[in-house]
């Protein structure tokens, strides 16, 4: 099998400014399809240069920086631009211009049909859990919160390969900031976008990032997974960057969703009829199914909800199913799971394996449990 190439490269890559300062100092790095990177450490270390560097935003002084295999360096940077989606802190919509004109923007630029911009917009526009109202209105019409949202969708509306999000939540409450993460999480996880993201906020990274970069001073201290930096910190910078309260609470966030997830559940295909899948949901006594095909793909859920809102139970459950149920992998650490079953009142949350086959679940009473455990301890009752 062809191993697949790093979506982003980073060569020996030096940044010098006019004053002298150097940025980055002999910067290797490799971004691979589907990776969600943190970029963290202290300011002035380097992370927002790398990051302005992919799309040309910044040169490197020395080294190359590669693009899907290519030197940025040799390709125009407008066009560039155009295929990588870009997140910043103050947002920046165009004001005069409705929040479906901001989302559009790229995409009219790279000359989709109309109504393929069109449907673009509204399909992301749920997805964001906000209105397709909310198309019509203009920037000063919405709050922070909700600006922020149109800016991550307008990131996403052209399908581009990567996003760059430059401390997209650091101005936010700390509500509407975890249900942008949650938000964020889940597309990275179902859409399978390859994201690179500053910020100085080490919970942050701990619960989004696939891989944490941690920069000092122009260089790279470490970079792993979450589990991997907190369980074995490079050095005290890194120990400190994490802090002490932080490195103990983790020791439970280290929980793969394998180890607590229940094992077989009861399942159903697309094809049987509502009154079967009542029956089902009786003979097991639970209240919801999860659909898969005949390989054990998951493709759906179906709610008791959604069964007794028609008479006939004759339907076929392909025909009332949610498609494309939140889900997680065996080996997400529960750092990323349990804001999502929590924020998101889910009763449980299907566990895939890397081709989307459903191994099991967690439910929010076993996690709860798990917590009440770790926190304060089991109980005898």
């Amino acid at each position: 099998m062809e191993q697949a190439r790093p979506i982003v490269e980073f060569n020996h890559v030096g940044k010098t400014y006019s004053n002298g300062k150097q940025a980055l100092i002999d910067f290797n790095l490799k971004v691979m399809p589907g990776d969600f990177v943190c970029f963290i450490g202290t300011s002035g270390g380097g992370k927002t240069t790398a990051m302005r560097m992919i799309n040309r935003m910044l040169d490197p002084s020395t080294g190359e920086v590669l693009f899907d295999g290519q030197n940025v360096a040799n390709l125009d940077p407008i066009e560039l631009r155009r295929h990588i989606g870009y997140v910043i802190q103050n947002i920046g919509l165009i004001p005069h211009m409705p929040l479906e004109e901001n989302i559009c923007l790229v995409s009219k630029l790279l000359k989709w049909p109309k109504e393929k911009q069109a449907q673009r917009a509204r399909e992301l526009i749920k997805l964001f859990e906000m209105l397709e109202d909310f198309l019509s209105l203009y920037p000063h019409e919405i709050s922070g919160g909700q600006q922020q949202r149109i800016g991550v969708i307008r990131a996403l509306a052209a399908d581009q390969k990567v996003i760059l999000m430059d401390e997209p939540f650091g101005a936010l409450d700390p509500l509407t900031r975890e249900k942008l993460q949650d938000l964020v999480h889940y597309l990275q996880h179902d859409m399978g976008k390859t994201i690179i993201m500053v910020t100085h906020d080490m919970d942050e990274a701990l619960r989004l990032a696939t891989r944490i970069v941690v920069f000092d001073q122009g260089h790279i201290i470490q970079s792993g997974s979450p589990a991997e930096i907190i369980k074995a910190p490079a050095n005290d910078f890194v120990e400190e960057l994490i802090g002490a309260d932080r490195l103990n609470r983790a020791k439970v966030m280290l929980t793969t969703a394998d180890s607590i997830m229940l094992k077989n559940p009861i399942s159903t295909t697309a094809d049987i009829t509502l009154g079967d899948a009542l029956v089902k949901m009786n003979d097991h006594h639970i209240d919801s199914l999860i659909v898969v095909d005949d390989q054990r793909h998951l493709i759906g859920e179906l709610d008791i909800s959604q069964v007794l809102l028609h008479r006939d139970l004759k339907l076929h459950v392909r025909d009332y199913m949610r498609t494309s149920p939140r889900s997680v992998f065996e080996d997400d650490l529960l750092s990323s799971i349990y804001p999502t079953i929590i924020n998101c009142h889910l009763k449980y949350m299907p566990v895939v394996d890397h081709e989307q086959r459903v191994v099991g679940i967690i439910t929010r009473s076993s996690l709860a449990t798990l917590l009440y455990e770790q926190v304060w301890g089991k109980t005898d009752s």
